[in-house]
């Protein structure tokens, strides 16, 4: 019986040690302009790293360029669970310079459009080729029934990505989460304020349930 006690424990350490050296899983975090996707990012890697990943503003498309933060760890359970954390520029059919020229100037407005641009490009490469999961995160307060966001989730779907919705901006009076539940019941949603802070425990338990 010890002698089968000890080949258990041995092939239990050498799995551990298999799985801990396996590359972190890279997260794509998705989702519309203005969604709150750095807002949440910046809070899942400050409560395990200690920094942020990006600038947040209320102007769409601050988040222009994909970043990442690698080996986030997030402890769950007493087991820690290894991800790269990519925070993707806002994803639409469209980006018109006039948007920006109520904050800035047409010249910055017109540049901050071309980069906007160049970012979906870009945001849509990762999704195809270079990320592991998706969490795809939704303004609760806005209707979820659009063109990208349709388009995107049948992305996802068709590259069998494990995928995670998270309803953000709970803190708001409008906010409506059935309503993302009901656009899109053949994934889990999750609710939370990534400005707040509220709901992030389950947050956390869905990530490590979903890409541990």
């Amino acid at each position: 019986m010890g002698l089968f006690t000890e080949l258990k424990d041995s092939i239990s350490r050498a799995t551990d040690r298999l799985f801990s050296e396996q590359e972190p899983k890279r997260i794509g975090i998705y989702g519309p302009p203005n969604a709150g996707k750095t807002t949440l990012a910046n809070r899942i890697a400050r409560d395990w790293t200690g920094d942020a990943i990006g600038a947040e503003s209320h102007v769409p498309h601050e988040t222009r360029r994909a970043r990442r933060k690698e080996n986030v760890e997030i402890e769950r359970d007493g087991k820690t669970v290894t991800i790269d954390i990519v925070d993707t520029p806002g994803v639409t059919t469209k980006v018109d310079y006039e948007e920006f020229t109520d904050e800035m100037d047409e010249e910055d407005a017109i540049r901050r459009s071309r980069e906007a641009t160049e970012g979906v490009a870009e945001a849509m490469h990762w999704l195809r080729e270079d990320v592991d999961g998706v969490i795809y995160v939704l303004d609760s307060a806005e209707d979820p029934i659009t063109q990208v966001n349709t388009m995107l989730i049948g992305i996802i779907e068709s590259r069998d990505l494990p995928v995670l919705i998270f309803a953000n901006k709970i803190d708001l009076e409008e906010s409506s989460v059935k309503r993302i539940e009901d656009a899109f019941p053949q994934h889990k949603t999750v609710p939370l304020s990534a400005k707040e802070g509220d709901n992030m425990d389950e947050v956390y338990d869905s990530i490590a349930e979903y890409f541990g």
